[in-house]
Order: C-alpha cells, then sequence, then structure tokens
C-alpha cells in the first residue's frame, strides 16, 4: 500500500542508489548540504533521486528523474572545505508528486512505493534463477565481484531484493539503472535485468577475445625479442657479432621514429626483414637499403604552418615585383581562402608570360609570403616518364622520380613546388611525361600518387604546385585543363624603368662592389637604356645591360679614370658603345599603298608597315616576307574584299585583268604570322589601287573577313604601347576589343586616340586620306597600264558610307 509523505530531495551526479544498498556520498552543493541538514533534523529520511544530465551543477525539476530512492542517513562526517561525507542506506522506491520548494533545498511530496508482485510463482521463480546464474557468470567473466559478495547476492531469496543487489553490482550507466528503479513490477524488473546483464556479458566476452587476441600478438613479440636478446648475448659471448641483425635492428629503430602510415610501416618492416635475410655483400641488399633509406627520409605526415597574414603577404608581393596587379590579386584570394578554410586542396596555378617578365620569382613569393619551403624542378626537354614516376626497383640504379625527390629536398609535405616550363615538355619511346602530370596536377586524384620506386602511395594534394610556361599552344589540353592559368603580359617602358630604378640598379651596385656616391642612372638615362640596348617583354637583358654598366664603371674606377656622376645619353654611347635597336618609328607623311599595323611578338608588341605596289600582269598576288599560311589567308581576304568593292572605291572593276599586285612586310629574315594584320592589308591594297594616301600618324590592327567585318584579336595593350612608342596618334581596333582598353596604362590612354570599328569600310573612311590631298604623294608611283603614271581615277571616289548602325567610335581617353 502506497504512502504519502514530505521529504528533502538529494539529487546525485553520475550515481544511483538502490533499496537495500549501503554507500558513502560525498556531498557539496549548497543545496545538498541543506537537506542533508534538514534530514537530520527530523527522522534521517531523504530522497535520492539522480540528474539526467551529470555536467548540470543546479538543477531543475525537469533535470531530476522522477522516481527515486528513500533513504535512511546511518553515519555523517564533516569534511575540511566545507563538505560532507554521509553514509546512506536505501530503503524503498519513492515517486516524487510535487516539488514544494527549491530553495534552500529541494523539498518533495513523494508517494512511497512497496514491492509489488503476484507473490511466489513458477515464472518469477524461472527469473530469480536465471538473474542468479547470469549474475554469476558475469562475476567470473568481469573478475571485478569478490567471491563473498557472489556468495551473498546468491543467498537472497526474495526476487525484488535480488534484482536491486545485482543491479547495483553491474558495471551500468545511469540510464539504464534508472530502468530497474522505474520497474515497481517485480517480474517486469526481473525481465529488465536480464536483458542488461545478457548484453554486459556479450560484451565481457568480446572483451576477453579482443584481450586474448592481443595478449597472443604481445607474447608473440615478447617471444620475438626474448630470443633476439638470446641471440645476441651468445653472440657476444662468441665474439660473433651478426652485422645484419644489427642493421635490421637500427632500421626498425629509424622506421618506428619517421612516424610512418600504418600502411607504409607494415611495407618498411617487411623490406627490413627481407634485408635481415640476405647476406652482407648481396647485390640485392644494396638495393634493399636505397629503398628503405627513401621511405624514412620523406616527410610522410611531416608539414609546415602556413602563414596567412594578407597584409605581410601583399607586402611581401609588393616588395619582390613592380606591377603585376592582376597576378597578386590571384595570389591574396587564395591566401585569403586558405586562412577560412586551411583543408582546401590547393588549386594548380600556371604563369603564363614572355620570358623574364618574373613567372619563377613570382613562385619564390608565394613560398616566402606563406613560410612554406620552395623547390623548383625544370620541365625543358624531359622526355623520360621516369622523371616524373620513378623507376622501378627491378632496374639497377634505380631512383623515385623528381618530384618525390623535390619533397624529399623540402623535408615537408606541403611545400611550393615550381614546374619550370612546362610547355617545353617533348616525348619519345621511353613515354610521355606530360600524361604522367596528369595525376600529379589533378587536385581529385594526387592525395594517391603512384610512384614507381616506392610502391606506396604519396599524398600530394596539400603540396602547392605553380607551374611556369611562355606559351599554352603546346601544352597537351587535358594537362591545360587541370591548371588555373594566370598570364603574365609584358613590362611596358615606363615599369621597365621603374624596376630597374627600384630593383635592378640597387642589385647589381651591390653584386659589382660599387655605391650610389660613384654613379647613379637618372631615369632620362634609364629610358634610352631600355630603348636604345634592349628589345623585350621582361628584363633579363634589362639587367644585363646595368650589370655590363656596373663593371665599366669598376673598370674606370680603379684604373682612377672615373669621376663620380649621373650617368648621361653620352656615358651609355661610351661604355656599352652605340644602341643596337632602334624601335619601328611612324612614317613622316602619308604613303599610298603603304599602312601602318600592329604585331605582338615574343618581346612585346611592335608595328608594322605593310607595302603594297601594283604592277602590270594578270592578276597576280605575290607576297613576300616570311609570312606564315595565316597571313597569307589575311592577304587573298583582303585582296578578295577590295576586288568585291572596286567600284565604292573608285577603281575600274576589270583592274585585276590587267594589274599584278605585290605586297611585302618589311624585316623578310623574322617570320610572321596572325591573323591580325588583315584591315592593314587590305587597307594598303585599297591604298594603291585607289591612290589615296594612308594617314602617317595611324596604325591599326584586326582580322577581317570576306564580307568587310573587323574581327577580334590579341595582345592589344602590348600593341597599343607599340605604337606609342613609334610616335602613332590614332590607334583603330575591334569593337569586339572594347573590353581589354582598361588594361591598357592609364598615361598612354591620354595620349591616344582610339577608334572601335565593325566594319571595313569605317577603317577606310578613317585611314584614307581624300583624293585631293592624296596627288601629291602620287607621283613617285610606278607606271600602271590601266591607273597610268602618277594619275589618279577620275572624279571623286565612292565609298559607301556605314548605315546608321555602323556609326564610328571615335573618343579620347578622357571622354571614357
Amino acid at each position: 500500500m502506497s504512502k504519502r509523505r514530505e521529504l528533502p530531495l538529494l539529487p546525485l551526479r553520475g550515481i544511483l542508489v538502490f533499496p537495500y544498498m549501503v554507500i558513502h556520498l560525498d556531498v557539496g552543493r549548497e543545496r545538498s548540504i541543506a537537506a542533508i541538514d534538514e534530514a537530520m533534523l527530523g527522522d534521517r529520511i531523504v530522497l535520492l533521486a539522480s540528474q539526467k544530465e551529470t555536467e548540470i551543477d543546479s538543477p531543475n525539476p525537469d533535470d531530476i528523474y522522477g522516481i527515486g530512492t528513500l533513504a535512511e542517513i546511518k553515519q555523517l562526517l564533516k569534511l575540511p572545505g566545507g563538505t560532507m561525507r554521509v553514509l546512506v542506506e536505501g530503503i524503498s522506491r519513492g515517486r516524487i508528486e510535487d516539488y514544494l520548494q527549491e530553495e534552500p533545498y529541494f523539498k518533495v511530496v513523494i508517494e512511497e512505493q512497496p514491492e509489488q508482485g503476484p507473490g511466489e510463482t513458477a515464472d518469477l521463480e524461472a527469473l530469480r534463477r536465471g538473474v542468479a546464474h547470469q549474475f554469476e557468470e558475469y562475476a567470473k567473466l568481469s573478475k571485478k565481484v569478490p567471491t563473498e559478495t557472489l556468495g551473498t547476492v546468491l543467498a537472497v531469496e526474495e526476487p525484488g531484493r535480488l534484482a536491486d543487489i545485482v543491479a547495483s553490482h553491474l558495471n551500468l550507466k545511469v540510464v539504464d539503472k534508472q530502468t530497474i528503479l522505474d520497474a515497481f513490477d517485480v517480474e517486469e524488473r526481473l525481465e529488465r535485468l536480464t536483458e542488461l546483464i545478457m548484453r554486459e556479458i556479450e560484451i565481457l566476452e568480446l572483451e576477453r577475445r579482443i584481450g586474448l587476441r592481443v595478449r597472443k600478438q604481445m607474447e608473440k613479440a615478447q617471444k620475438e625479442y626474448y630470443l633476439r636478446e638470446q641471440m645476441k648475448a651468445i653472440q657476444k659471448e662468441l665474439g660473433d657479432k651478426d652485422e645484419r641483425q644489427a642493421e635490421a635492428d637500427e632500421y626498425r629503430e629509424k622506421i618506428a621514429k619517421a612516424k610512418l602510415t600504418k600502411e607504409i610501416e607494415e611495407k618498411a618492416l617487411k623490406e627490413v626483414e627481407r634485408l635481415e635475410k640476405m647476406p652482407l655483400a648481396s647485390a640485392e641488399g644494396t638495393v634493399v637499403r636505397t629503398y628503405l633509406d627513401w621511405i624514412i627520409a620523406l616527410p610522410w605526415t611531416k608539414m609546415s604552418k602556413d602563414k596567412t597574414d594578407l597584409t605581410r603577404a601583399e607586402e611581401i608581393l609588393n616588395e619582390d615585383h613592380y606591377g603585376l596587379e592582376k597576378v597578386k590579386e590571384r595570389i591574396l584570394e587564395f591566401l585569403a581562402i586558405r586562412k577560412l578554410t586551411p583543408k582546401m586542396k590547393s588549386p594548380i596555378l600556371c604563369f603564363v608570360g614572355p620570358p623574364g617578365v618574373g613567372k619563377t620569382s613570382l613562385a619564390k613569393s608565394v613560398a616566402r609570403a606563406l613560410d612554406r619551403k620552395f623547390v623548383r624542378m625544370s620541365l625543358g626537354g624531359v622526355r623520360d616518364e621516369a622523371e616524373i614516376r620513378g623507376h622501378r626497383r627491378t632496374y639497377i640504379g634505380a631512383l623515385p622520380g623528381r618530384i618525390i625527390q623535390g619533397l624529399r629536398t623540402a623535408g615537408t609535405r606541403n611545400p611550393v613546388f615550381l614546374l619550370d616550363e612546362i610547355d617545353k615538355l617533348a616525348s619519345d619511346f621511353r613515354g610521355d611525361p606530360a600524361s604522367a602530370l596528369l595525376e600529379v596536377l589533378d587536385p581529385e586524384q594526387n592525395h594517391t600518387f603512384a610512384d614507381h620506386y616506392l610502391e606506396v602511395p604519396f599524398d600530394l594534394s596539400r603540396t602547392l604546385f605553380i607551374m611556369t610556361a611562355n606559351t599554352l599552344h603546346t601544352i597537351p589540353r587535358p594537362l591545360l585543363d587541370r591548371m588555373e592559368v594566370i598570364s603574365l603580359s609584358g613590362y611596358t617602358e615606363d615599369e621597365k624603368v621603374n624596376i630597374a630604378k627600384r630593383y635592378l640598379v640597387p642589385k647589381q651596385l651591390k653584386a659589382h662592389g660599387l655605391s650610389e656616391e660613384v654613379f647613379t642612372i637618372p631615369d632620362e638615362t634609364l629610358v634610352k637604356l631600355v630603348q636604345g640596348y634592349t628589345r623585350e617583354s621582361g628584363v633579363r637583358n634589362l639587367e644585363r645591360e646595368v650589370a655590363a654598366l656596373c663593371r665599366k664603371v669598376a673598370t674606370r674606377l680603379v684604373k682612377k679614370e672615373w669621376t663620380a656622376h649621373p650617368l648621361t645619353e653620352n656615358d651609355l654611347e661610351t661604355l656599352l658603345g652605340t644602341p643596337r635597336f632602334q624601335y619601328q618609328m611612324a612614317a613622316l607623311n602619308p604613303e599610298i599603298g603603304a599602312a601602318t599595323g600592329l604585331a605582338y611578338t615574343e618581346v612585346g608588341g611592335d608595328v608594322l608597315t605593310i607595302e603594297v605596289t601594283p604592277l602590270p600582269g594578270k592578276g597576280m598576288l605575290t607576297l613576300t616576307g616570311k609570312l606564315g599560311d595565316v597571313m597569307k589567308e589575311s592577304a587573298q581576304a583582303g585582296w578578295t574584299f577590295v576586288r568585291a568593292h572596286a567600284r565604292e572605291l573608285g577603281i575600274p572593276e576589270d583592274f585585276y585583268d590587267k594589274v599584278d599586285l605585290h605586297i611585302h612586310v618589311p624585316e623578310g629574315a623574322i617570320p610572321k604570322d596572325g591573323p591580325s594584320a588583315g584591315i592593314t592589308m587590305a587597307t594598303a591594297i585599297a591604298s594603291a589601287l585607289a591612290k589615296r594616301a594612308v594617314r602617317s600618324d595611324l596604325a591599326m590592327t584586326g582580322e577581317i573577313t570576306l564580307r568587310g567585318n573587323v574581327l577580334p584579336i590579341g595582345g592589344v595593350k602590348e600593341k597599343v604601347l607599340a605604337a606609342h612608342r613609334a610616335g602613332i596618334k590614332t590607334v583603330l581596333l575591334p569593337e569586339k576589343n572594347r573590353k581589354d582598353y582598361e588594361e591598357i596604362p592609364e598615361n598612354v590612354r591620354e595620349q591616344l586616340d582610339f577608334h572601335f570599328v565593325k566594319r571595313m569600310e569605317e577603317v577606310l573612311d578613317l585611314a584614307l586620306l581624300p583624293v585631293a590631298e592624296s596627288e601629291q604623294y602620287a607621283k613617285n608611283l610606278p607606271l600602271n597600264p590601266v591607273l597610268g603614271q602618277g594619275a589618279l581615277p577620275s572624279g571623286e571616289p565612292r565609298i559607301q558610307r556605314p548605315p546608321q548602325d555602323l556609326e564610328l567610335t571615335t573618343f579620347k581617353a578622357d571622354g571614357i
């Protein structure tokens, strides 16, 4: 029969007390101490209920289980520090009906629940015996239950009491014990207890099997160790030292210290066992030793910590390089993402640009900004796949590939790895190294890079690979697809002067033991040095010329023939000789049959004069100047356009039956190719046949179609800079290249007029002078059976004006 009582509540953390259980409790919380004091003033009865979460220090009623145990305080001992230790004995179960107060201690109304059960039945007796038997088996497996305790527990006949005592001795979680405490019905309590004991027995049995297996392995290892020690002792006594054994032990010790992964460690230990069984003089032993040395030396897990301070990285990039703003911006973006997601797979960057623009030094700056090791591997002329993947160990003198060799040199798994001149790769009967690089440069595959020599995968996913190339068209497409291409254009004249002033001159002065007190190079002298003694996109030759200046000055200084002063243009000619290069300059006067085009070369932009002369003949077209196929086709397209529009240009429609055309591009020793001279050739042809002079201060570039459309081209920045150097005032560009306008330096944009054209009619209208203005330039033309000596066609030319939707696009830079 249940009974209601008001009692103080003592919440328990991580422990549960059953009826008939005697236990010591350490009490330290204020409310708990107050509850004990209140119970001691009364009949020493307190309700013990467990908390649902152990971490909660000040529980609420919702944090405490609703069923606990009534317990009597048998003994109380106050400890130093304000805590106390109490000895309690469980009496019976109690259900919390209501909380009367929470401060200064929990006071609850409980309903005391006496044991419930149907009395002695066969089912109950069977359950009791089953629990007793299982507890006995549990005690044997766990070995944590003393024999005396086991005998006392098994002597209990009452089923409910037996269940509580057994549950108190099991190593169960509080949640599982609470399910036993919640079961007021004895039969239900025994069934739940049976499930829990069976689960614990299974776990103990599994632990026993695992322990047995581990013990066997340990015994085997101990046995091997014992036998090896015995062997050493015997050999020592006999004076016979086994060098093989000593070497194997040394390798085992190195492998243990190398922090290898499990797979690689097993592979290395197998090789050690092989080495141990080989004769000392065996050739195979040398191969195994070399292999083990490589395995131990490689940084399988060692990585350097990245420094992702963007401000510091930006300072380093600006300190090392002038200009290259887009490239620096991309590198800073990479560092920012690296800071937010340190485990991100590293991208594969490819710097593409002409020689000497700073591709390799940029990679070094990235390594310095990240505070990583730097490794450089030149791919120029590499033909053997084994250079990348290594040789198999069956070959004499086999070694890992240069990727693995580079990582060993770096000593970390995440260096900045520069693959230089990737566009110079070749292939022959020894394999295709470009194909071998596909796995290296694929972030989805390179975490398991397989080197033929190692025979185990190496993780390259944390290595930052940077490629450099001068051109993209020689890189295989699958390899190029794995890279993020960053283009570096050639330096402008102003940029070269600044680079020389900030970097090259101080560097060479220091290298040659000179100082700025001996000589300085003013900006105007640097400009003359750049224009007259170098012709390149980068600054390598410029640095050589600065070094030559330093040598000449140093020689004169030692001979005491030099007085300190800033270098002048005359000094340049005295020290370096006459200028070796002269930029193509714009023509002084308009000419008939000669148009100025813009070209892009490996050393930057250049202006190109295209000359056309009509001759008596039968419509033949002659092309000279070492032109490529694409440029020849552009000439054919321009010729066809002029023939199709002869009437509009004021040219006799049957002229091609009696006139040959000779198209020549000067500097015939230099190969020239590409479609961007199309509109220039067409303009020169139209000028020669219509006898209208081409403006001398105008240059153009663009591809032409048969119908007269002007198509976009590349290298706009370099071409415009060349036009500016040559004294050109007006530049014609394709309309679709308007997007490239922002790449042109601002100081150059302010000094040039730009016209963006869509049609060939616009080009001719802008480039050709009127007939009246062209007469004075016609007297030097050769005799022509159709057009006559120096005579212009009668009447004004009839060039169709472009329709309204093709209005000419003319603007100054400050009008943008």
